[in-house]
């Protein structure tokens, strides 16, 4: 499998086993920037493709995500960006940058803190010219029958903090956003897309889902 594009400025990777079967995404912003949203298998494919990118950063939203990335930073040059509960788990990277509750990039690319997944969880949200798109990580998976919902696995860090960080991400996120959901895990559950649909009330089914008896 082979880096997938979705349109002229947004790819997304196919499944790595150094990430425990998440895949990465790379986008480029309105500031012209690469952004890569976790780290893809490193392969001399992804590398090349990569490299032929203008300059960019990582984004690691959860800890399963991390990869091999130390070596690719290596390669790329990129600094990397994490949330500060996970920083100390890459103490070796050259360029490396902690953010606490949440984090603006640019206009329009903000970051939040969403616990639960794993202490230093966290969503990408991309809202820039015609992109509406939520990077979730394994905070939230795609269903078969549609939408996102909250997953408790033996990998779970904190489940009641993992259920408070999706009102908060409701109430952070402007109305009517998201359009689109990107999942790091559980691709197979949408068939023959990458991105789930009707973001926003995708949120508010997860959120009711949770509140049924």
């Amino acid at each position: 499998m082979s880096v997938q594009a979705l349109s002229p400025d947004f790819w997304v990777f196919p499944p790595s086993r150094e990430s425990a079967g998440g895949s990465a995404w790379l986008f480029r912003s309105a500031a012209g920037r690469s952004v890569l949203v976790d780290v893809p298998l490193l392969k001399e494919e992804h590398l090349a493709f990569l490299q032929a990118q203008p300059p960019g950063l990582i984004v690691l939203t959860h800890r399963q995500g991390h990869g091999r990335c130390r070596r690719l930073q290596q390669q790329l040059g990129w600094p990397v960006l994490l949330q500060e509960q996970e920083a100390y788990l890459l103490p070796t990277l050259e360029q490396r940058q902690g953010f606490g509750a949440s984090f603006e990039l640019e206009p329009g690319l903000r970051l939040l803190w969403t616990p639960g997944p794993s202490p230093g969880s966290c969503v990408l949200h991309w809202a820039q010219g015609e992109r509406d798109v939520l990077f979730c990580g394994r905070f939230l998976w795609p269903q078969r029958q549609g939408g996102v919902q909250l997953r408790r696995t033996q990998a779970t860090f904190h489940w009641p903090r993992q259920k408070r960080s999706l009102d908060q991400l409701l109430a952070w996120l402007p109305g009517g956003s998201p359009a689109e959901i990107a999942c790091a895990a559980g691709l197979g559950a949408i068939g023959g897309g990458k991105l789930v649909g009707a973001g926003a009330a995708a949120l508010a089914g997860a959120k009711a889902s949770l509140e049924a008896p």
